[in-house]
């Protein structure tokens, strides 16, 4: 700002400028207090500015064509220098104060040495930076517009007074014709200067204001993003436990009824078919085994489930699914535009209730999210019979979609599901390309853990 010699670096504040100020957006948000480190490091550069300020002043006075009063005890250029930029040590600690203490030293300079306010650069930078300071990290936004209009009046209070200074003592001067007369140029000037100085200190203060306030929002929203995704994982945890219970009510209750009725034969035939009867006896046994098994399983669940989750009614109860069902499962997807193939290896085998239905579950949810989530065209489902278990793999060949982006809890119920079967779950990428879903699942129940995650023996 070489054109400073006129005592300048002001303008005043227009309506439009104080009218979108930041503070009428701030309601509910309150910029927190600077940090131990960020004060410390305010203090540096207090005290940097203030040694620079010194130095520039020095190099000013070397470089003035003309010689130069040093003031009160030679020294009052130096101090006056120092003393505008010292009160940086607390520019976001006292944001307000400063600006109002650095805008009064700033004015002080330009009356009382001159030569060392034009030529010193650190302190034009300082009323600058005291600016952005008040308008970035004021707490209290009315305070700090009220105090910027001050600043910017008495400002342009004092630009005009040094124009008018000049006007009478006919100081400024030139030989040059141009369109504008040499007074009138170089207000023009010095107007521009200080409008683009003041005003761009005060739109960069507000800027990083809002930058601050957008930075904790976000924060704010990740936070309960972070808790939302949590509590739905957890739902989707107790939902898919819950029609988990649902469907072995289903298959406890069938072998009730097996028991029952095969009770009823074997009193009918005890007499006159021994055999018969121990027959039926012997199917009673593993009826009320598999059937005790499954009810401590359903137990081990429901004592398991959170009380904290409300998830409402549950849904209507679907008709019983199970592995002999994967081929209409196929069939349906293929009705869908999704083209699934299916390949079944080893011998079929009688699967237990629970396993056979969490198969048809697990290869449903797995199909559902091909056609949601990834850009895939083809799938296929592959069942294999391994004599102690059974493995189910659904492999695709396509990418995740970016958007809507999955929110991964139907994976979370199928984990959850083979978890409580005493299976193991592979969820994830293919290293070639595509997504992967394989589980298998044990079908011996000896070896499926109870509600406390025991083997049986």
């Amino acid at each position: 700002m070489s054109t400073v010699e006129l005592r300048t670096d002001a303008e005043p504040v227009p309506p439009s400028a104080s009218g979108t100020g930041s503070g009428t957006a701030v309601r509910g948000w309150t910029r927190p207090a600077p940090t131990a480190r960020e004060q410390r490091y305010d203090v540096l550069l207090g005290l940097a500015m203030a040694l620079a300020a010194v130095f520039g002043t020095e190099l000013a006075r070397g470089g003035s064509p003309t010689p130069v009063d040093l003031g009160i005890g030679g020294v009052e250029p130096y101090v006056l220098s120092a003393a505008v930029a010292l009160p940086l040590c607390f520019r976001r600690r006292w944001p307000i104060p400063v600006v109002l203490v650095v805008a009064a030293l700033f004015v002080v300079n330009g009356e009382r040495v001159l030569f060392a306010f034009g030529g010193n650069l650190i302190t034009q930078a300082t009323m600058f930076m005291a600016i952005y300071a008040a308008v970035a990290w004021a707490r209290d936004r009315r305070l700090m517009k009220a105090a910027i209009a001050v600043v910017f009046v008495v400002m342009f209070g004092w630009l005009t007074l040094n124009f008018v200074h000049a006007l009478r003592n006919n100081a400024i001067e030139g030989p040059n014709q141009a369109l504008f007369s040499p007074y009138v140029s170089n207000v023009i000037i010095a107007v521009a200067l200080n409008a683009l100085y003041f005003f761009g200190a005060y739109f960069w203060g507000r800027t990083a204001w809002a930058t601050a306030r957008q930075r904790f929002e976000l924060e704010q929203q990740a936070t309960e993003l972070a808790a939302q995704q949590d509590a739905n994982s957890r739902r989707a945890v107790l939902d898919e436990r819950l029609r988990i219970s649902r469907e072995l009510h289903d298959v406890v209750a069938h072998h009730i009824s097996s028991i029952g009725i095969q009770a009823g034969g074997a009193r009918r035939v005890m007499d006159s078919d021994p055999d018969a009867a121990k027959n039926a006896l012997n199917v009673i046994e593993e009826s009320s085994r598999s059937a005790v098994n499954e009810m401590r399983q359903l137990l081990g669940m429901l004592r398991s489930a959170d009380p904290d989750l409300d998830v409402g009614t549950p849904d209507p109860k679907e008709p019983q699914a199970g592995a002999d069902r994967l081929p209409a499962l196929i069939a349906e997807a293929n009705s869908l535009g999704l083209e699934v193939g299916f390949h079944q290896i080893g011998s079929p085998a009688e699967l237990p209730k629970t396993v056979s239905v969490s198969v048809y579950r697990i290869a449903q949810e797995a199909l559902a999210n091909v056609r949601k989530h990834s850009t895939a065209r083809s799938a296929h489902v592959t069942l294999r019979y391994l004599g102690d278990a059974v493995e189910l793999e659904v492999l695709d060949d396509g990418r995740p979609k970016h958007a809507p982006v999955g929110s991964r809890l139907g994976h979370v119920g199928i984990r959850e599901r083979v978890g409580l079967l005493g299976g193991e779950s592979e969820i994830g990428p293919r290293p070639v390309g595509g997504f992967r879903v394989r589980v298998r699942i044990p079908l011996d129940p000896q070896n499926r853990p109870l509600a406390g995650g025991e083997a049986r023996e």
